[in-house]
């Protein structure tokens, strides 16, 4: 018996990398998964069929899986996601926005292209991909369903050279806080992934910075440290979890802060004069300064 016995799971990006190791380990578990990927480049350029080369390997293992090409920067990338769980499966409960593309560059040579490509698999993508599921949800009352989003570091921190990526990566947190809102009231739970992992697409970061990446590097930091969670997420045990975001990689899971009013002044009588301002934001700021500075205190625990 898997945790997810019954279960029918949609994986955008599920061709390599991350994606591919969360189909893998939702159909050890029981899920039937639908596995999306366009099979293009990290930039979003191109096409192959890695998607079927992933559904083989499922099926080898005993499970049941299909492919979907479709891309996910469009609506109907995204319905077609849902009709083909339903047409292959008869249904659909889970559904992993994990598809991303990279085009890195600063602001100062941005173009508008490089711009909405970016925003378009990522951002847009999560809007093309769960708005026809929350339809199908509402429509079908399909109760317990999950939806995992994916942001990163690079939009909750920020990270030089990825203005694109990192827009779009913030956004798909407050898209998910809104998501979880609005699709409680049917037992649908809507939490976020920041993941920490070595794939195609960071690998070649830490290269151009010097750093090699050896086997023992990918087994201790690739993506199969990511998978655990997003799968977990999936399960009966998570149905009282919504609207969080969980940072994990290299054996680490960790659960993240999410804005909130650290410190606040209020006037009683009227506006802020900027003479008065000279003293009370100096102390706001130290305040948060304090407050990540307890938050990036060390408290793993291992076991």
């Amino acid at each position: 018996m898997g945790r997810l016995d019954d279960k029918v799971a949609v994986v955008t990006g599920a061709g390599r990398g991350i994606g591919r190791d969360i189909a893998l380990l939702m159909a050890s578990e029981g899920a039937k998964v639908v596995v999306n990927d366009l099979g293009g480049n990290t930039d979003g350029t191109g096409t192959t069929n890695i998607a079927d080369d992933v559904v083989a390997e499922i099926r080898a293992a005993g499970g049941e899986a299909v492919s979907n090409t479709a891309s996910v920067a469009e609506v109907a990338g995204g319905q077609s996601l849902v009709a083909t769980a339903v047409d292959a499966f008869g249904g659909m409960d889970i559904l992993v926005n994990n598809a991303g593309i990279l085009r890195d560059v600063t602001i100062f040579k941005m173009e508008e292209s490089q711009w909405d490509a970016v925003l378009a698999v990522h951002l847009k993508g999560h809007y093309c991909c769960s708005r026809p599921f929350a339809q199908y949800i509402r429509e079908h009352n399909r109760t317990g369903c999950r939806i995992i989003n994916f942001s990163s570091v690079s939009g909750l921190y920020g990270n030089f050279g990825q203005a694109n990526y990192g827009a779009a990566k913030a956004g798909i947190a407050g898209f998910s806080r809104v998501l979880a809102l609005e699709l409680a009231k049917y037992g649908c739970t809507v939490n976020t992934i920041s993941p920490g992992a070595l794939t195609r697409m960071t690998i070649p970061l830490r290269e151009n910075r010097g750093e090699s990446v050896g086997d023992q590097e990918l087994e201790q930091g690739g993506p199969q440290h990511v998978a655990p969670i997003v799968a977990w997420l999936a399960t009966e045990e998570a149905g009282g979890i919504t609207s969080e975001i969980f940072h994990s990689g290299r054996g680490g899971v960790g659960i993240m802060q999410q804005p909130r009013v650290i410190k606040q002044y209020k006037k009683r009588d009227g506006l802020w004069s900027l003479d008065e301002l000279d003293n009370i934001v100096p102390d706001l700021v130290s305040a948060r300064q304090e407050n990540l500075a307890a938050a990036d205190t060390d408290n793993t625990i291992e076991i």
